[in-house]
């Protein structure tokens, strides 16, 4: 799920195969150390230059390092260990590059299907440029924040397939923007399909079809996102990897009243992860590692951009 993109998934891999919740009642949980290098080429970068020359100007590059802790805890209980709940980052999203802090339940029938409901507290929040298109003096900063609830769907009546749908809010809280086509409230539907298919007794492939609309305030912040992705999954004794590649295309509704055209982005998305088990023999730790890269290229130069990130951590679970 990608409402909002981001590169800064940095765990393990994770098997999108039917499972058990858990293998027995109570606690259960991982966390990882992950250090790495980032890098982000965009306008609305708050940590690039706040001054612009034009709004008509490439985006400039900010790269910094980083020392992430992720992880996840989850309580099973219940008869037959079919009800959870848990918060934390699945590995699931973050096998295939999606960073997600989630707070939610689970419930898994007889026929293997899972319903799980969550609410993500943190995905819309954050800060952005209060005026982005501001030239000649420097942009100030205002916070944005918002709200996200998800449904997922996993294992469709004991199937391959899965749905995971969500919706989120976005509030600007001071935006300056001069044009009203451009303000940027807005209310955001996401709907993934995807079919777990086995190539061998070690690999899987996932294809994946998104959808995703943004009704903003602002008609040319509005847009319609149609693509898809498709993930491999695989283990060879203690490796364990997943590798994505994505591709969507989003379109906006009306005309851009500063450059006096409808906006469309076409989106890339390349992601790998590796994990190796029992790293120096050491019992319920592992090595991992990820790179991701992600590139956005528009019919409107301002709006182009690109992030990149190179990871390697530890990750210990109990």
């Amino acid at each position: 799920m990608k409402i909002k993109i981001t590169l800064l998934a940095l765990s393990v891999v994770a098997s999108p195969a039917f499972a058990k919740l858990a293998d027995e009642q109570g606690f259960s949980g991982e966390i990882s150390i992950n250090t790495g290098v980032t890098s982000s080429t965009s306008n609305f970068n708050t940590d690039a230059d706040s001054t612009l020359s034009s709004n008509t100007q490439k985006a400039s590059s900010e790269s910094s390092f980083l020392v992430v802790p992720l992880g996840s805890l989850a309580y099973t209980f219940g008869e037959k260990l079919n009800h959870q709940v848990y918060t934390g980052t699945a590995r699931d999203d973050i096998a295939t590059g999606t960073l997600v802090l989630e707070v939610g339940y689970k419930y898994q029938l007889e026929s293997g299907m899972t319903i799980d409901a969550s609410l993500l507290p943190t995905i819309m929040s954050g800060e952005t440029w209060a005026n982005p298109y501001k030239v000649g003096e420097a942009r100030s900063k205002t916070d944005e924040t918002g709200n996200a609830f998800r449904l997922k769907l996993d294992s469709i009546a004991g199937s391959p397939f899965s749905l995971d749908m969500a919706f989120a809010t976005r509030d600007v809280e001071n935006d300056l923007v001069g044009y009203k086509e451009l303000k940027r409230d807005a209310d955001t539907f996401y709907l993934k399909g995807q079919y777990r298919q086995p190539i061998s007794r070690t690999i899987m492939l996932v294809p994946s079809l998104i959808y995703q609309s943004t009704d903003a305030e602002g008609d040319a912040a509005s847009f319609e996102q149609l693509g898809g992705e498709v993930s491999l999954f695989g283990s060879m004794g203690r490796h364990q990897y997943a590798l994505t590649a994505g591709y969507n295309q989003r379109s906006y509704d009306a005309s851009n009243p500063i450059y006096g055209k409808k906006r469309s982005d076409d989106n890339i998305n390349l992601f790998a992860a590796y994990e190796y088990d029992k790293f120096m023999d050491w019992e319920n730790w592992s090595f991992v590692s990820l790179a991701g890269y992600g590139t956005s290229e528009s019919n409107i130069t301002f709006y182009d951009e690109s992030q990149y990130i190179v990871s390697v951590g530890l990750n210990y679970k109990f």
